[in-house]
């Protein structure tokens, strides 16, 4: 006889419930899933005429987005620690001319061990004159630019370095493993690399803690002066390998390749969800916020937009991601 006044009590409970575990969940942490989902479908729908969900389109955007995603990936570590790396594009395009250059006169493994070296020496000075000197990592970022830039133009003439080496070109990005273009298996290699190491490692862990509170790691026993020495020269050898997959993909050294690519790379890690003030970070949203880019940019040059009308819509799509995103 009291069984119906239960089971009607009981629906109101679980109305209840649910609806505390819908106000409970914070949406904003997924809005990069969210709008990337969003944009796509808007495309598919808009675009189905012009090929937009070809196999071959879709890949495209992939590859197109690949190398940023490789320089997000380190990006994504040196936000998170709370520090900037404007030197990454440039860096790129120096690598990319040294070792075509390297390669020209002695090698492969020769030229390719010249590219990293130019990583590694821009990053080993950024970080020393961040860690050590004190000076903010947006200035000499900012200063290496154009040293970097200056640097590949001086020693080219501002003349292309041509990569006649066909195993160079084919392991960094002209060449497919099996149906899978190149390119993809570099970023898909750096994603589940970083995606790891900042998630699962004491080292991730110290770069979060170095982010989300510089005294208070430094009073826990963390170095902080060499995490922020760390990770901007992992971004500048990271940046050295990009400038190589440039190299490969387009058989040549330029002190072009990469240039703006600092900006794009920023942008990807803070639509993934990093704070740009440091303490938090995601591999995966940085993934996700690359490929947001390379969507829209795809979508916008076959919706058949002139390039100021694509600067507009593309500034407008990301401030309003960010915006999304942001808590309160």
């Amino acid at each position: 006889m009291n069984n119906p006044p239960i089971i009607e009590a009981a629906e109101p409970r679980a109305r209840l419930s649910v609806g505390k575990v819908l106000a409970a969940w914070d949406w904003r942490r997924y809005v990069i899933y969210i709008g990337f989902v969003v944009v796509f479908l808007f495309f598919a729908i808009l675009l189905h005429d012009q090929g937009f969900l070809s196999p071959n389109n879709l890949l495209n955007i992939f590859r197109q987005t690949s190398t940023i995603t490789v320089i997000a990936v380190a990006m994504t570590f040196v936000i998170a620690a709370a520090q900037i790396d404007l030197s990454v594009g440039s860096t790129a395009g120096l690598a990319s001319v040294v070792t075509a250059m390297g390669i020209s006169a002695w090698g492969p493994i020769p030229g390719i061990i010249a590219g990293l070296a130019v990583g590694a020496l821009v990053g080993a000075t950024n970080g020393a004159l961040v860690s050590l000197l004190g000076i903010p990592s947006f200035l000499v970022t900012l200063g290496m630019m154009g040293i970097a830039v200056g640097v590949a133009q001086w020693i080219t003439a501002s003349a292309p370095q041509p990569i006649l080496d066909d195993t160079f070109n084919t392991v960094f990005g002209s060449g497919n493993i099996g149906p899978v273009p190149g390119l993809l298996v570099w970023s898909g290699l750096f994603v589940a690399l970083g995606a790891v190491v900042l998630a699962r490692t004491k080292f991730g862990r110290q770069v979060l803690a170095t982010g989300g509170n510089r005294t208070a790691a430094d009073f826990t026993g963390i170095n902080t002066k060499r995490i922020t020495f760390q990770v901007l020269l992992l971004s500048g050898i990271v940046a050295s390998i990009a400038g190589m997959l440039y190299a490969g993909r387009l058989q040549s050294g330029r002190f072009q390749w990469g240039a703006g690519d600092e900006l794009s790379a920023i942008a990807a890690v803070i639509l993934g969800g990093t704070s740009l003030f440091g303490g938090s970070g995601t591999v995966i949203g940085t993934l996700f916020g690359s490929l947001l880019i390379g969507l829209i940019n795809n979508g916008l040059i076959l919706a058949g937009l002139d390039s100021s009308q694509q600067q507009v819509v593309r500034g407008g799509i990301i401030i309003l991601a960010v915006a999304l995103a942001r808590k309160k």
